[in-house]
């Protein structure tokens, strides 16, 4: 299953059976069968498509992607057809409002991400040894930020709350960062995070890739019948898809590795972006190169989405099936 990515001005796209058919400028360039596409990403608004395409594509459990035209933001996301399994959103409803559940999945979801941070630190140390101060000085505050995690508490008591969770990873992160800024070339401006909007290619590669990340996260909740909107950290919010931030957290190191890896095999370079109006762009030639790799090389940040997932709703299921009534032959079907 592959993205399709659809970015280019006067191109329109038709339901033809079970393809897409493609026509930039009124001359058709081809057609993608559906049963190819896992999810669609659509960048501005010259693009056209009917309703139709949008039906084929949900039927077919693609999920749309909609981007603004100028910068890394989603403005919509179209779904397929949604899970019909009551029980696990029973069970992960519940499961929201315990408290020591939640400090639980967050205790391991901090830590996780903790790990990785301090492996991508490590593999980075290796790479750039001109950069080992900074690097070594975000490990050390990486390690005595861990040592504050119990590595397996006994009692509801020990676990940290998760607004202490959220300032210990929130610490973390600072440090973290501060060591990413000495492997970037001064020349990208790259002095840690920012964002909405990014305003330099570093954190424009960041963002953009942080929201694939998190659509592919959406798409795992939905598959397997998790709500996307109830998370354990990150708690539920209006509008916010929190179990699927929930889920990318122990991801992102290893993301930020693969963007400082696309960075030092040149594969994107300063001329795929533009600034306006303070704001860094990414370019078309930029998104196709970009688009090309994310599809290479987040197959094992997918698999491993769709694995914690399913994980996640087996446990919830059997406590699920509890609450749910058993329909009989008599009742109607919607």
């Amino acid at each position: 299953m592959a993205t399709l990515l659809l970015d280019r001005a006067q191109l329109e796209v038709k339901s033809e059976g079970e393809t897409l058919a493609l026509y930039e400028a009124g001359t058709r360039r081809g057609t993608v069968p559906i049963r190819l596409i896992d999810r669609c990403v659509i960048h501005g608004a010259q693009t056209r498509l009917d309703c139709g395409v949008l039906m084929k594509l949900a039927e077919a459990g693609v999920t749309t992607l909609l981007m603004s035209p100028r910068n890394t933001r989603r403005v919509a996301l179209v779904l397929g057809s949604q899970h019909n399994d009551a029980a696990v959103r029973l069970a992960q409803s519940l499961r929201v409002v315990d408290d020591n559940a939640c400090r639980q999945w967050a205790l391991a979801l901090v830590g996780a991400k903790l790990s990785r941070q301090r492996r991508t630190l490590r593999t980075l140390q290796a790479a750039r040894p001109d950069a080992r101060k900074p690097l070594f000085d975000a490990m050390r505050t990486l390690d005595a930020i861990r040592t504050q995690l119990p590595v397996s508490p006994t009692a509801p008591t020990e676990t940290p709350t998760l607004a202490t969770l959220l300032g210990l990873e929130g610490a973390a992160a600072r440090a973290y960062f501060g060591g990413l800024t000495g492997v970037f070339a001064p020349a990208l401006g790259f002095t840690g995070r920012n964002r909405r909007p990014p305003r330099d290619p570093v954190n424009v590669c960041l963002s953009l890739s942080y929201t694939m990340a998190h659509l592919q996260a959406v798409q795992s909740c939905i598959s397997t019948g998790l709500d996307p909107m109830l998370g354990f950290y990150h708690r539920p919010s209006f509008g916010r898809e929190s179990m699927a931030c929930d889920l990318i957290e122990p991801l992102r190191p290893a993301i930020d590795l693969w963007v400082w890896n696309l960075w030092r095999n040149r594969t994107l370079n300063q001329d795929h972006f533009s600034m306006d109006k303070g704001a860094c762009l990414l370019g078309k030639a930029g998104r196709a190169i970009y688009y090309a790799e994310w599809e290479k090389n987040s197959t094992l940040w997918r698999r491993w989405l769709r694995l914690q997932c399913q994980g996640l709703a087996r446990g919830l299921r059997q406590s699920g099936e509890l609450w749910l009534e058993h329909p009989n032959d008599e009742d109607e079907a919607y």
